[in-house]
């Protein structure tokens, strides 16, 4: 697969972040949302696309709309805690 531009897409019927690698979905981070309050739950890059880096931008992306729709996080998730963790100017998103 030749490199392909990436785009990340609010897919809130499904509850979840797409992340699409050319025309193809790539990966997505699901949540369940209540109270204001986004629990994201799953991340999942598919198994032809790993190892491209993709979860990271997937995950800032993600955080970044929520904090736009003045949203907090709960990170079950264990690669969004990470995310979080190592990116601590997201901190302040955590309910």
């Amino acid at each position: 697969m030749s490199d392909q531009p990436t785009e990340v897409r609010h897919e809130s019927v499904q509850s979840r972040f797409a992340i699409f690698y050319g025309d193809n979905l790539a990966g997505f981070a699901e949540y369940v949302e209540n109270d204001g309050v986004r629990d994201f739950n799953h991340t999942v890059v598919l198994e032809d696309y790993r190892g491209r880096g993709l979860s990271k931008p997937l995950i800032r992306e993600a955080l970044d709309a929520t904090r736009e729709e003045g949203l907090k996080v709960k990170p079950t998730c264990s690669a969004v805690a990470k995310f979080i963790e190592k990116n601590p100017d997201y901190a302040d998103l955590q309910a």
